[in-house]
């Protein structure tokens, strides 16, 4: 079962999020949050799988409770999957830095906001497909290069490793990867399981995102 707090200062959004995703049979709402102080106090009691944060909330906004609930030197982070209604990309690139798992418009499909909670639950992140390739490309040109550079990485990982990375950058899944590899798909997972703590990141979108970051791979035009 997939435990979920959301967070939101609109009490229509969040009575829809929590009908939507509470309707799933894997899915079960644990809190309801009206700002971002008390997103971080109940995410930090509940400890749920997975945290549906708002971006503009009174109090304390969503990118600074992301930051505070999984941002870089959090022990033990719990999982954010960020909405926004405005497609602005400081926010998207703000929540990404801050932690985030997933980024997702909230004028998305129902069915893409239930599969992005459960991507974000199972540790593979997502992003709203409108927005990919846009904001990694401007996040590949505006961000400098993290601790662990392209250079370093070829040392760090294995040639599958890399492989893997470049797939995973073009948005395959883990079974579409394991195809191009012909390779078992728990093989892949046992690949990502090692890459991902050697580059410190937490997630498959923030290793895509870590591989435009440092030039391992091209945003294509």
């Amino acid at each position: 079962m997939i435990r979920v707090l959301i967070a939101d200062d609109q009490a229509l959004v969040r009575a829809g999020l929590a009908t939507l995703l509470g309707g799933e049979p894997d899915v079960e709402v644990v809190g309801l949050a009206s700002d971002g102080e008390e997103a971080i106090a109940l995410a930090r009691d509940l400890r749920p799988d997975v945290v549906c944060m708002d971006i503009r909330m009174p109090a304390r906004d969503g990118i600074s409770a992301t930051r505070e609930l999984c941002g870089p030197g959090v022990e033990d982070p719990v999982p954010v999957l960020v909405l926004t209604t405005f497609d602005l990309d400081e926010y998207v690139f703000g929540a990404l830095e801050a932690g985030a798992s997933g980024f997702l418009l909230k004028d998305a499909e129902p069915q893409v906001m239930i599969d992005a909670v459960r991507s974000v639950a199972a540790g593979n992140g997502t992003i709203d497909q409108g927005l990919t390739r846009r904001v990694l490309r401007e996040f590949a040109a505006r961000r400098s290069l993290q601790p662990v550079t392209a250079e370093r990485a070829s040392e760090l990982l294995t040639p599958r490793e890399l492989d893997i990375m470049l797939l995973l950058a073009r948005g395959m899944s883990n079974e579409e990867i394991a195809s191009e590899l012909v390779v078992e798909v728990a093989t892949v997972k046992s690949h990502l399981a090692r890459m991902m703590p050697k580059l410190g990141v937490r997630s498959r979108l923030q290793a895509v995102v870590w591989a435009y970051q440092n030039k391992v791979v091209v945003v294509p035009e």
